[in-house]
């Protein structure tokens, strides 16, 4: 199985990506190669799950695969590496919180400036380049604008908005534009992972096109409860009281599920601290060292609060997408269109809320939904966002549609 094997349905990337790695091996031997074919930086775009970061890691072990014949063979020392995020001349950045901080991209840039160590390449992948600061991106575009002749960046954003990229450092990336895999390709993917034909159909339509939660929803049991609940929310949404306990149960189970994620990380990371600056030490010199660590707990604290804040806002992002794709098979039942819903298994309740509200007035729920995903990105209070989403959501009290 090559490297290219996880990139679902995007024939057209893996071609270029492809063509491009052959055109970087030929460079590294010093042979001619066509113009354009390859260059020192990328940048991969489209939607949540369509394989932004995943054709990244690809194309870097393509680039540093050891048979020139079948680049991104997948079986290679170097393809296996990069793979496992073990090679010494790939580096990604993912940020963990809600920014890439200068202070990082400074630190990345600058040991992308060595000559490669093991491959024929240093490779720095940036999976959300749309977290960077401005200060970051000003650090990364000095670097993008005099690279080094043995370096190449890889960036991915969800579009070429300039809040996603900033103009400067797209003008030069060569993009490479990726879609939401069709229904029956991450299928497929789910099949080759073995999961049963039928649970695989089930979890790729769910999944609405993204490979990593269709895999959490066909393989854990409490992401497809999660779900449940959330899709239950639009039926039940018959009065004010309703709407405000919907908003509380999305925002209490956002919370939940990112206090367990840093149960997880956050201790392990404090203590791990604690030991490198002489916890459990004796003498003047331990003693010392622990009072110099106040600061460097201070800095890991404020990181570990900022994941937690992601973390969150993730949770209620994907409960979001969920609604929103409800109310999409609302407006397709409402038009009898002869196209494969979301949430098959919500039919009933899909049929339930058809009747009750019109097209326009489906349409003004997806927009509220919208705009409670852009609140959260403006950094706008969870609960006061969501309450105002619900609110827009509630059901009318005439059975009539309006």
């Amino acid at each position: 199985m090559t490297v290219w094997t996880e990139l679902v349905g995007q024939p057209d990337a893996v071609a270029t990506l492809q063509t491009a790695a052959q055109a970087a091996a030929d460079i590294a031997e010093g042979r001619p190669v066509a113009t354009g074919a390859m260059t020192h930086a990328w940048l991969f775009t489209g939607p949540p799950g369509s394989g932004r970061s995943v054709a990244a890691r690809a194309f870097a072990a393509a680039l540093q695969c050891e048979r020139p014949d079948d680049l991104g063979c997948g079986e290679c020392a170097q393809c296996r590496t990069v793979s496992a995020r073990t090679h010494p001349d790939v580096r990604s950045v993912v940020p963990e919180g809600l920014s890439i901080s200068v202070t990082e991209m400074r630190a990345v840039v600058g040991l992308a400036a060595r000559r490669p160590a093991l491959g024929r390449w240093q490779v720095v992948v940036i999976e959300d380049a749309d977290r960077l600061t401005e200060q970051a991106s000003n650090a990364l575009l000095k670097a993008v604008e005099e690279p080094p002749s043995r370096t190449v960046f890889l960036l991915c954003a969800p579009s070429l908005h300039p809040d996603d990229v900033s103009v400067t450092i797209r003008s030069r990336c060569r993009l490479v534009p990726l879609r939401t895999p069709p229904a029956d390709a991450v299928a497929g993917v789910l099949e080759r992972d073995g999961i049963d034909p039928g649970t695989a159909a089930w979890a790729a339509a769910a999944g609405q096109g993204h490979v990593g939660r269709s895999r959490r929803l066909a393989r854990d049991e409490d992401a497809r409860a999660r779900r449940a609940e959330v899709l239950a929310i639009p039926a039940s949404l018959t009065s004010l009281q309703a709407c405000l306990e919907a908003a509380d149960h999305l925002v209490s189970a956002a919370e939940a599920e990112a206090a367990a994620l840093s149960a997880e990380l956050d201790g392990t990371e404090t203590e791990s601290l604690q030991v490198a600056m002489g916890a459990g030490g004796t003498g003047k010199g331990a003693a010392a060292s622990l009072r110099g660590a106040a600061g460097a707990l201070k800095e890991l604290e404020r990181r570990q609060k900022s994941r937690t804040t992601r973390a969150q806002r993730d949770a209620l992002d994907r409960a979001l997408v969920d609604l929103a794709a409800f109310y999409r098979d609302v407006l397709l039942f409402q038009a009898g269109a002869d196209i494969a819903p979301a949430h098959p298994d919500l039919a009933d309740d899909v049929v339930s809320v058809a009747r009750r509200i019109s097209s326009p007035s489906a349409l003004r729920r997806l927009d509220a939904i919208l705009a409670c995903r852009e609140a959260l990105e403006l950094n706008v209070k969870p609960r006061i966002a969501v309450e105002a989403m619900t609110a827009s959501l509630q059901l009318p009290a005439s059975a009539q549609p309006r």
